[in-house]
């Protein structure tokens, strides 16, 4: 192996979360921020949080609706253009 290559290595890493909750690791870095961590991400703590911004699927819903109902009206032919002679 080469020498003077290798990062240093920090065996007390400082890790803080986004919601405050920090801990110590082993890392090149000496301190590393994230923005979720297992104390509040949804998936460890059990809270489920569904955010329909802008009722996005209650839109959706509702333009479903109108293709289905352009589709089932029958087409109407398209009338000739009326030529001046």
């Amino acid at each position: 192996m080469k020498d003077k290559i290798h990062p240093e290595y920090h065996e007390d890493a400082v890790v803080r979360c986004a919601c405050g909750n920090t801990w110590t690791t082993g890392s090149t870095a000496a301190e590393i921020r994230t923005d979720v961590c297992a104390a509040c991400h949804p998936f460890f703590t059990g809270e489920q949080r569904i955010v329909d911004t802008e009722g996005r699927v209650d839109r959706f819903y509702r333009r479903l609706e109108q293709a289905r109902s352009r589709q089932e009206q029958p087409a109407q032919p398209a009338q000739p253009a009326e030529s001046e002679e």
